[in-house]
């Protein structure tokens, strides 16, 4: 899912109703790790320390998980699933976010059962750029890491994959189109273009 881009448009919400600006240069370089401050406390820091800050926060929040419920799937994931499935391929997921967001969308979507493995943020000292979570997920499926494909939609999920020595597809999502993905093996419009027989597979 492109859960990025609903969080882009809450967060600059919030600072519209300041009278401030939030460009998408200033979201895009966060997207795909970890290691930032919170939109909040980076907003506190241009206006200075606000009463109703647990109001605004509360607000932005419904109105990005508002977005979300209304988000379906990318074109062509399921499709890229049933063709791992089809090829006895194990799938896992390995994300910057914490395992209780990546979890309940999981589960939402009925996708749980489909993933043999989930490295979240928070089992890894450092989440992307850093390769620590691709390099969990490998060790969960029992495979070696120049074994794995990894598909992404993020530079810093593709800086992370290329230090594990791992393949990597790049679909960027709205909020990531137009980074540098130089360092991905293939960078596709849709996942509907994926191949596995691009791969070998």
């Amino acid at each position: 899912m492109d859960t990025e881009w609903s969080e882009f448009i809450s967060v600059r919400g919030e600072y519209r109703r300041l009278g401030l600006e939030y460009g998408l240069d200033q979201f895009r370089h966060k997207v795909g790790r970890a290691d930032h401050l919170p939109w909040h406390e980076e907003l506190q820091a241009v206006i200075g320390v606000q009463s109703n800050i647990d109001e605004i926060i509360a607000r932005k929040q419904q109105v990005h998980h508002a977005q979300i419920a209304a988000t379906g799937l990318r074109d062509g994931v399921i499709d890229v699933i049933e063709g791992a499935e089809q090829r006895r391929l194990r799938l896992a997921v390995a994300s910057s976010s914490p395992h209780h967001w990546i979890d309940s969308h999981l589960a939402d979507r009925g996708l749980h059962h489909r993933f043999s493995a989930l490295a979240s943020r928070d089992l890894v000292d450092q989440a992307k750029p850093w390769p620590d979570v691709f390099l969990a997920a490998a060790e969960m499926l029992s495979v070696e890491p120049a074994s794995c494909l990894v598909i992404e939609d993020s530079q810093h999920g593709v800086t992370a994959a290329k230090q594990a020595g791992m393949t990597c597809v790049v679909v960027p999502n709205r909020a990531t189109e137009g980074s540098d993905f130089s360092q991905a093996d293939l960078v596709l419009g849709s996942l509907s273009e994926f191949s596995f027989a691009h791969f070998g597979l």
